[in-house]
């Protein structure tokens, strides 16, 4: 039992330990920026690489449509970014990630979720003013 709960704390009190680093998110959504400018290189990964980063971030952006829907229900609302709706919405997604996290220290521990949710609420403001519903 007391194993056990050692090996609980030490989960609990593990550092932050990142899949997906800031630089590899870089890395990714420049070569999203890439394929999406019409660059053809030699690099066989450069399309992964790119659907790697195109699908973080759109996943995100889903994600937090989902929280803003659900507290909604509730009577909040979250308001932390507005996304248009554009056809070329996964580019300007791509290219506002990139712009953040190019201003971030290379050796950064902050998570890419906090990055992307930066990026997001710098690129994309919502116009309006929060207002309690009534």
């Amino acid at each position: 039992m007391t194993f056990r709960l050692l090996i609980l704390c030490a989960a609990l009190f593990a550092g932050h330990a990142h899949a997906y680093t800031a630089q590899e998110m870089l890395e990714d959504c420049r070569s999203a920026e890439r394929l999406q400018a019409g660059e053809r290189g030699n690099d066989p990964y450069v399309a992964m690489r790119a659907n790697r980063c195109i699908a973080y971030v759109a996943g995100f952006a889903d994600g937090y449509a989902v929280s803003d829907f659900l507290a909604e229900k509730v009577g909040v609302r979250l308001n932390a970014f507005c996304l248009p709706n554009t056809p070329d919405l996964s580019l300007r997604l791509v290219r506002a990630v990139v712009i953040h996290v190019e201003r971030v220290p290379p050796e950064t521990s902050t998570s890419t979720a906090t990055l992307v949710a930066g990026a997001l609420s710098k690129a994309f403001p919502c116009p309006e003013v929060l207002e309690p519903k009534k």
